[in-house]
């Protein structure tokens, strides 16, 4: 069982009568009388983490994470909450000290800041961040209309091949594998385009899982499908580099996840205004895709206009 089948067998009904809940099919809370947008978000060292040799690294890409769940719905992160299990390995006072210091900088560059949290001893090591931001409008799932296009923040794919670098799985030269690690550690967080999307998108979603899943989970409760064309997903030069040596397929890198760009879906009408929008705020926005009628497969098409399937869309946490 994955985890969206666990919340709607177990948990969906017990948030039935709070609007606000969003069916739990949704990345946050969404209160509009109150304008509260909350998100809650937990990570596990060897399941969201490889290890906490470098807690700084490890802190500030949780912290990117979380709020990127409320900058991908068009609302600006204020507060945060921080809660850690761990013991005297993981919490000594030297990855203490890493901690504060990543922290302090997160919050400085995002301007936001923490309000409280909880800390109990445990032998494996985990983090829950619960994020706060005020909003009287959000952009939800599942409200992408047919003929929509489909868009994307920023590159995808690099943030993989840094874990896969990390897990000693790809080897690459040191600038290289520098690089990647740098991307999988820092999420490049589009905070500026944040209100803008309230404007131009219909629907949205923060790339986690990776891009055809949490393609998938967009329209979910619609009855709709998309098509996607690979040649126009955007990847780094440094990823294109690997993909000319063979290192890695462009579909297994662009569909992994860990990436946090916005994914989102906008009216033909709006090309011209998210063109302007993405010059004026140095912000990469690409379109990849089109919303199509639920009567047609969704499918993927490669630049020799072939169909691909995919064995792994992305990633599922199972129980």
């Amino acid at each position: 069982m994955h985890e969206f089948e666990l919340i709607n067998k177990y948990f969906s009904k017990l948030s039935s009568s709070n609007k606000s809940s969003l069916n739990l099919n949704d990345d946050v809370f969404f209160d509009k009388s109150k304008k509260l947008v909350i998100s809650v978000d937990t990570y596990v060292e060897g399941v969201h983490f490889i290890n906490f040799q470098n807690p700084d690294l490890v802190i500030k890409k949780i912290i990117r994470s979380s709020i990127s769940d409320l900058i991908c719905k068009g609302v600006k992160p204020k507060y945060y909450f921080i809660s850690g299990s761990g013991n005297k390995k993981t919490f000594t006072k030297r990855n203490l000290e890493m901690i504060s210091k990543s922290l302090h900088q997160e919050q400085k560059k995002f301007s936001i800041n923490l309000c409280g949290g909880d800390t109990t001893f445990s032998k494996k090591l985990s983090f829950s961040i619960t994020s706060v931001g005020f909003s009287d409008k959000i952009v939800f799932r599942n409200k992408a209309k047919l003929n929509d296009d489909i868009y994307v923040t920023g590159n995808i794919g690099d943030s993989f091949i840094g874990l896969k670098v990390l897990q000693k799985k790809i080897h690459l030269d040191q600038n290289l594998s520098r690089y990647f690690i740098n991307k999988y550690f820092h999420p490049n967080l589009h905070i500026n385009i944040t209100k803008k999307l309230l404007s131009i998108a219909n629907t949205s979603i923060d790339i986690s899982d990776g891009l055809i899943t949490d393609l998938e989970k967009l329209i979910n409760n619609q009855k709709l499908s998309y098509e996607l064309y690979l040649n126009d997903i955007p990847i780094s030069k440094n990823l294109n580099k690997l993909i000319d040596l063979e290192i890695i397929k462009k579909i297994k890198s662009v569909s992994s996840g860990d990436d946090y760009q916005i994914l989102f879906t906008a009216s033909p009408s709006k090309s011209r205004i998210i063109s302007k929008i993405s010059r004026s705020l140095g912000v990469k926005i690409s379109k990849i895709g089109k919303i199509c009628t639920h009567n047609r497969r969704s499918q993927i098409i490669d630049e020799k206009n072939k169909k691909i399937t995919l064995k792994n869309k992305g990633y599922f946490h199972r129980f």
